[in-house]
């Protein structure tokens, strides 16, 4: 398995996880219960998990009228794409 291929499935896998715990963490706020704390969402987040996020907010309606997950998951999101890009063109350059 070659670099990018490790670092395509690292990003399924973190993706999935990360739309996963924002599900949970809206089941556990509609009942009340004990939740996953924001930190711990947007390390997911920061860990490359930006899409399932966006996606986890959207499908389950959760953290959308917070602004450190409206503005910040785009702008972690957009922070890492760049660096990814940088990161795969001096891997592919070489």
């Amino acid at each position: 398995m070659n670099v990018i291929s490790l670092f395509l499935w690292t990003m399924l896998i973190v993706n999935i996880l990360t739309f996963v715990a924002y599900g949970i963490d809206k089941w556990l706020a509609v009942r009340g219960s004990w939740r996953i704390s924001e930190t711990t969402l947007l390390w997911l987040v920061t860990l490359g998990g930006g899409i399932g996020a966006l996606a986890g907010m959207l499908a389950f309606r959760h953290k959308t009228k917070h602004v450190k997950f409206t503005v910040g998951v785009p702008a972690i999101m957009i922070t890492e794409f760049i660096l990814a890009n940088i990161l795969l063109y001096m891997i592919t350059s070489q």
